[in-house]
């Protein structure tokens, strides 16, 4: 039997002639369903038809040897061609099998782990975690399944993303205790400290002669600012060159994006990452919900008014923050926009709040207009 036939979300796989719900679920398109609990060493796997009752079950290794035992087993069990995994862990524990699965058409959704709710009266085992994956999925709309995230160019702006998050991270440590070694120096060394710590500066503290005289504390003060000198100015080097890596990838994924004004390599790759794929977020309400820019209503009695979402992706609600400040700064539209809404009344903070949705409804747009062409080829 041939594994991952095409499951058409539009398909009516139901014999009635009316149908009681406007999206079907996803149990009333597949044969099987497949639940994965993930873990380091191995996996737990359970195969269920449409109704939720389990098949058969399997525990692999976290191998290549146990994706293929997999691949045979499913071959083996399954009642049909439409088959669905759900699995936790897609990008952890689950990564190796979650591509090994996709390589020959199965679909794999990413499944959340079950809450305390879910797992009331059945206990906790890696068979039990399994089965209440099966059963997640069955309830999922097929109209709205969580794919998982794809690999490629997209993966690779992401770990740019957590490599620049880490140096940014450790520098701002070092430049912090770098100061503080400064203002307990001598007067050239608080004076040193009173300033920006720009490269040349850096520069000058690496390259600056121990006295003869100096005591056993000098010499350890100069030395550990040396070193934190020469590691800022690495860290400053290496900035710059993950900045030119996140440019020439964004750019081949969505060309344009850093065109709008205010989106540097940086926002427009976090941008991309969150976005994803052109269908994760059904429109551009939803992509603002992700973002955590939709308006949420504060009105009480004849105050009407709404406030900041604070849930959603916060890494690419600060993308956006930071998008909106800069065009706030030095775009005129924006800064013609900003007079015009605080000479009605707004706060600056209800206005950076609008600003942020039109940002993420252009955001939206942009990305599913570059990008759904490379999705269709």
């Amino acid at each position: 039997m041939p594994l991952g036939d095409p499951i058409q979300a539009g398909a009516d796989h139901d014999p009635r002639p009316e149908r009681t719900r406007p999206v079907p679920s996803l149990a009333e398109l597949v044969d099987a369903v497949i639940g994965v609990d993930t873990h380091r060493d191995t996996h737990e796997a359970e195969i269920a038809d449409a109704t939720g009752t389990p098949i058969a079950t399997l525990k692999i290794s976290n191998d290549s040897a146990g994706f293929a035992a997999m691949l045979a087993w499913i071959a083996e069990h399954a009642p049909g061609p439409r088959i669905v995994v759900s699995m936790e862990g897609t990008r952890s524990y689950g990564v190796g099998l979650a591509r090994a699965l996709s390589e020959v058409g199965v679909m794999v959704l990413e499944c959340e782990q079950p809450n305390r709710k879910q797992r009331r009266g059945k206990g906790k085992s890696d068979p039990i975690d399994a089965h209440l994956a099966v059963l997640a999925a069955l309830r999922l709309d097929a109209g709205h399944l969580p794919a998982v995230r794809a690999d490629g160019d997209r993966e690779a702006l992401r770990i740019l993303l957590g490599a620049r998050q880490d140096i940014v991270t450790a520098s701002t440590a070092q430049t912090n205790r770098l100061r503080a070694l400064l203002l307990s120096g001598q007067d050239a060394e608080r004076q040193s400290a009173r300033g920006a710590l720009t490269d040349a500066a850096l520069a000058a503290l690496a390259r600056r002669r121990l006295p003869s005289d100096a005591t056993r504390e000098h010499t350890i003060r100069h030395e550990e600012i040396r070193r934190l000198a020469l590691a800022l100015r690495e860290a400053e080097r290496q900035l710059r060159q993950n900045r030119k890596q996140l440019q020439t990838i964004v750019n081949d994924i969505a060309p344009g994006l850093t065109g709008r004004y205010g989106v540097g390599p940086v926002s427009g790759a976090q941008s991309v990452v969150s976005f994803s794929h052109p269908g994760r977020c059904r429109n551009e309400g939803a992509f603002a919900a992700l973002a955590g820019t939709s308006p949420l209503p504060a009105s009480s009695g004849r105050t009407v008014r709404h406030r900041l979402n604070r849930s959603g992706d916060r890494a690419l609600n600060r993308a956006i923050h930071t998008i909106a400040l800069t065009r706030m700064r030095s775009c005129p539209r924006t800064r013609a926009y900003v007079e015009r809404r605080t000479a009605e009344g707004k706060s600056p903070r209800e206005i950076r709040r609008c600003l942020k949705r039109y940002i993420a409804r252009e955001l939206y747009r942009t990305l599913t207009q570059a990008m759904t062409p490379l999705t269709q080829s």
